[in-house]
């Protein structure tokens, strides 16, 4: 890293910024480095495999379906079934 910037965060914010460094398992510092590449546009190239840039995303989410990753097919067909029955 080059520069150091010092930011005054008001306390919502700074909340709001906390839980999302959580939910991503990133840090803070992170968090905001992205919030600013993505505002100002500079987004670099992210190097590496796909899997490397999600990796940080495997097991983050919970379904509440304990056997979804043994019976994932028969969750799909049941989901598009119901979705026929009603006509979507």
């Amino acid at each position: 890293m080059q520069d150091q910037l010092t930011v005054r965060l008001p306390r919502e914010l700074s909340q709001s910024l906390a839980a999302a460094a959580r939910r991503a398992r990133r840090k803070r510092s992170e968090i905001v480095r992205l919030a600013l590449e993505a505002y100002l546009g500079e987004s670099p190239p992210r190097p590496g495999r796909a899997y490397d840039r999600v990796r940080h995303l495997i097991g983050a989410f919970d379904s509440g379906i304990s056997d979804l990753a043994e019976r994932h097919s028969e969750y799909i067909l049941e989901s598009i079934k119901e979705s026929i029955k009603r006509g979507r």
